[in-house]
C-alpha cells in the first residue's frame, strides 16, 4: 500500500500559509505531511525560507491526525546533532507521536550561512553517520558524552522524551548513503524512483523498512500558465542532486538554469489538469517499491486550490490506481 503525502513547502510559502495549507491537507485526506528544511530559497523566484522547525510546532497544535515530517534536516552545519535530538524529541511529544525525522547530508545553499566552508560528500556523510548516532543515543533519555571526528557532546541528555522516539530517516543518493540508511535508518528517502536505492538500502539493514519518494507537480486548469509558473520556480530541479547540493546562492541556480527551456521542466513534472499524467507519474515510485510519496505543488499560492483538486479528483484516482489501494 502507497500512501500520499503533502509537502510544505518552505521556499514558496510564507509560515502561518504554510501551517494553513497543512491543516487544508489533513481535511483533505492525505496520509501524511513533509516539510523543507531551508535557509534559502532554490530560486530567487520562490521568495521564501522560514524557520520549519517553528512551523512545524505550530503544525502539530493545528492539526490532529497527519503526520508531519522533516523533509529533510541536515544534522551537521547550522544545527548540531544534540540540538536536533532535542527538537525532535519536542516535536514527537507536542504531535503525540506523529513526527518523523528525516536527516540528509545537506546542501551548500543552505549550510553555507554558518561559514564552516563545504566539504566533500565523502566527509559529509562521516558527519551524518556521527550525528545520528548521537541522536539515536540522546533518543534513550540517558546522559551521553560523544568525542568524535566531528561532533563533541559532553554530558548531554534530553529531559522531555516521547515513550516511541521519533523514527529516523536517512536520504540515499548512492551507495555509500544506502549503507549508512540501512544502519542508522528506521526509514529511507529517495527522490527519485530508482529501485536500486532500494535494494542497497534492504541489502544494508532495510528490509521491511519505509521507502518515501517525493514529485514535484503543477495542477493549473490552465496547462500553459502551470508550465510557465513550474519553470519559473522549479526548474532548478532538473539538475540532480550531484549538482543541487554543491551551489551556495540562488543566484548559482539561476545561472546554471538559464539555458532550461519551459518545455524541458514540462518533460520532467506534469503540469495542468489532467489527473492520468500524475497518475502515470506516481506509479514508478509504487513499482520500485515505495511505500511513501510526498506530492509537492508548485507554486504558494496556488495550495488551496491544489487541495481541492486534490480531494475530488486526484485522491480518489490515486487509490484506485495504485497496487494495494481501494477507493
Amino acid at each position: 500500500m502507497m500512501h500520499i503525502g503533502y509537502t510544505m513547502m518552505t521556499e514558496q510559502a510564507g509560515p502561518r500559509e504554510l501551517v494553513e495549507h497543512v491543516v487544508e491537507a489533513e481535511r483533505t485526506g492525505f496520509d501524511f505531511s513533509v516539510i523543507s528544511d531551508h535557509s534559502f530559497p532554490w530560486l530567487d523566484e520562490q521568495g521564501h525560507a522560514p524557520y520549519a522547525w517553528s512551523v512545524l510546532g505550530a503544525a502539530a497544535q493545528a492539526t490532529s491526525r497527519i503526520p508531519l515530517m522533516s523533509f529533510v534536516t541536515c544534522p551537521t552545519f547550522r544545527y548540531h546533532p544534540a540540538v536536533v535530538a532535542q527538537k525532535a524529541a519536542t516535536l514527537q511529544l507536542l504531535s503525540e507521536g506523529r513526527f518523523r525525522l528525516g536527516l540528509g547530508s545537506g546542501e551548500n545553499l543552505n549550510e553555507h550561512i554558518v561559514g564552516d566552508g563545504w566539504p566533500s560528500a565523502r566527509v559529509r556523510l562521516d558527519m551524518l553517520d556521527e550525528a545520528a548516532e548521537i541522536i539515536h543515543a540522546l533518543f534513550t533519555g540517558e546522559y551521553v558524552t560523544r568525542h568524535g571526528r566531528h561532533f563533541q557532546v559532553a554530558d548531554a541528555r534530553l529531559w522531555d522524551v516521547p515513550e516511541t522516539p521519533p523514527p529516523i530517516g536517512i536520504a540515499v543518493s548512492g551507495p555509500r548513503s544506502c549503507e549508512l540508511a540501512g544502519r542508522r535508518g528506521d526509514l529511507v528517502i529517495a527522490t527519485e524512483p530508482e529501485r536500486a536505492l532500494l535494494d542497497a538500502f534492504d541489502a544494508h539493514g532495510g528490509a521491511g523498512k519505509p521507502r518515501i519518494g517525493q514529485l514535484p507537480i503543477c495542477y493549473g486548469s490552465d496547462r500553459e500558465a502551470a508550465v510557465s509558473r513550474a519553470h519559473e520556480q522549479f526548474r532548478w530541479a532538473l539538475g540532480g542532486w550531484r549538482l543541487n547540493a554543491e551551489l551556495p546562492l540562488p543566484s548559482g541556480f539561476t545561472a546554471a538554469t538559464e539555458r532550461t527551456r519551459p518545455e524541458d521542466v514540462a518533460d520532467s513534472i506534469p503540469c495542468g489538469d489532467d489527473v492520468d499524467a500524475v497518475v502515470d507519474a506516481v506509479r514508478p515510485f509504487a513499482e520500485a517499491g515505495f511505500t511513501d510519496l510526498a506530492l509537492v505543488q508548485i507554486g504558494g499560492a496556488h495550495q488551496m486550490p491544489f487541495l481541492r483538486w486534490a480531494e475530488t479528483t486526484l485522491l480518489p484516482a490515486l487509490r484506485a490506481s495504485l497496487p494495494g489501494r481501494s477507493p
